[in-house]
């Protein structure tokens, strides 16, 4: 059984840098791809990053290009997304995800970190 953990959301002025962690357990491979989605209150789950399981390819959503930066951990079980300039139509409830076949498309889910940028 796959288990995600997120954290580091919280509070920040816009403009403002915030950095999300996501660990993985359970994990019986290390070729897993992994990455986040976030959904704003009455808006669609939106695709924000995705990196593959070595590492070595990423993925950014358009209206986040430029600005996040998706990384790996050593071990491959953890994944990070780095936030700079950001907006409030950043807020958002951010959700690690991870699956074996695509870096956009998953099949395990975190429980969500909430990130919440003032105007």
């Amino acid at each position: 059984q796959v288990q995600l953990v997120e954290s580091g959301g919280g509070l920040v002025q816009a403009g403002g840098s915030l950095r999300l962690s996501c660990a993985a357990s359970g994990v019986t491979s290390t070729t897993y791809h992994m990455g986040w989605f976030r959904q704003a209150p009455g808006k669609e789950r939106e695709f924000v990053a995705g990196i593959s399981w070595s590492g070595t390819s990423t993925s950014y959503g358009d209206s986040v290009k430029g600005r996040f930066t998706i990384s790996r951990g050593n071990a491959k079980n953890s994944v990070y997304l780095q936030m700079r300039s950001l907006l409030p139509d950043d807020t958002a409830v951010y959700y690690c995800g991870a699956g074996l076949y695509s870096m956009v498309a998953y099949d395990y889910w975190g429980q969500g970190t909430q990130v919440t940028v003032s105007s």
